[in-house]
């Protein structure tokens, strides 16, 4: 009797765990942890602290992280690796918080195809709702740890000028694997909207193979020993606990009952959207699945409240996203991250929604 109950579950979680391995690890997250370990290997500490950094203004470093996340398409897990990279090359908490609450939401592509899908009303209160949450997020994260954004300051003006700041050449053979790594990552998930697996794949494959070359003539052994080994810090920290949390969300899903989220999100109360919020924090949806799936439920009878929240904290957080998210920046600020972002998301839609509409 027990394994009747138990088999069903187990079959839920590893085919959502399969099709995650098949068709996300590959183009997505592993471009992203060759990206994150070049950031850090790679990327001028001067130039990340100036910007970034604790000392540096946040009415600079604090818009410089939202914008420079547009043109990123990723998803809840993707992002980590990419936005830890610039934590540990010297950017403040809160530009990094930013650009890892912002990335997902805010890209093009998203915005583009929420427009489509959503319409422009909900797309443009979607983006309202996601900067201004953004940057309260930021606020937030330096206030609490402002003790320790204190100390990595004063660490980071002690310490010599690192990788990337050794002249015109060394700098621009850095921003070319850079910007190599960065097409690795957009194209698949640009070009690759509605073709079949395979073909995205191939379109990977070829920048991949520009970058590796490029990489192989352009750079000494040891530089790219240090890449490897920092690639290799982000998957050995992140993957496993991807992997758990997709298992799990795929048990969850399998135990939600259809009927009882079609009733529980109707309306633009704050109960329905707080729900929504929770809901969509704990689902991973990969790039561009939330905006469809919002639409069904919409039409289902889903508050426009609620379906704003979960376009909010759909793509930004997922289950796996954020037991990765307290493994790379400690229990405490993955902690007060996610409390902060469901609180803030959930005001923010409930009052857009009932403003409004």
């Amino acid at each position: 009797m027990l394994l009747d109950l138990l088999l069903p579950l187990l079959v839920a979680g590893l085919t959502t765990l399969t099709d995650y391995v098949a068709l996300h690890v590959l183009t997505c997250l592993v471009p992203a942890f060759f990206l994150a370990g070049a950031m850090n290997t790679f990327l001028s500490r001067d130039t990340i602290v100036r910007y970034l950094g604790s000392s540096g203004r946040k009415t600079v470093s604090f818009p410089l992280a939202a914008v420079s996340s547009i043109g990123l398409a990723v998803c809840s897990c993707t992002v980590i690796p990419i936005a830890s990279g610039l934590y540990r090359r010297g950017s403040s908490l809160g530009p990094a918080f930013i650009f890892l609450w912002t990335a997902p939401a805010l890209n093009v592509l998203t915005i583009v195809y929420s427009g489509a899908i959503l319409g422009l009303g909900m797309t443009v209160m979607r983006i309202v709702a996601a900067l201004s949450t953004a940057f309260i997020v930021g606020l937030v994260m330096v206030y609490v740890f402002r003790r320790e954004e204190r100390e990595r300051a004063e660490k980071a003006r002690s310490k010599p000028s690192t990788a990337g700041g050794g002249g015109p050449i060394s700098w621009r053979r850095s921003l070319l694997l850079l910007l190599l790594l960065v097409a690795t990552l957009l194209l698949p998930n640009y070009l690759g909207i509605g073709r079949p697996y395979l073909e995205k794949v191939l379109i990977f494959s070829v920048p991949f193979a520009v970058t590796l070359i490029y990489a192989y003539k352009a750079f000494k052994t040891e530089e790219i020993k240090e890449w490897l080994h920092e690639t290799w810090w982000f998957v050995r920290m992140i993957f496993p606990l991807l992997l758990a949390g997709v298992f799990v969300v795929g048990v969850v899903g399998a135990i939600i009952p259809e009927l009882w989220v079609q009733q529980v999100l109707g309306g633009n109360g704050i109960l329905p959207t707080f729900l929504a919020n929770l809901l969509g924090s704990v689902i991973y949806f990969s790039s561009l699945t939330e905006s469809p799936f919002v639409k069904m439920l919409m039409n289902l009878g889903m508050g426009k409240s609620p379906a704003l929240a979960m376009l909010l904290t759909g793509p930004g957080l997922s289950l796996p996203s954020m037991l990765a998210i307290m493994r790379i920046f400690t229990v405490k600020k993955g902690a007060v991250y996610i409390i902060t972002t469901i609180i803030l998301s959930t005001l923010a839609a409930f009052a857009l929604g009932n403003l409004f509409w």
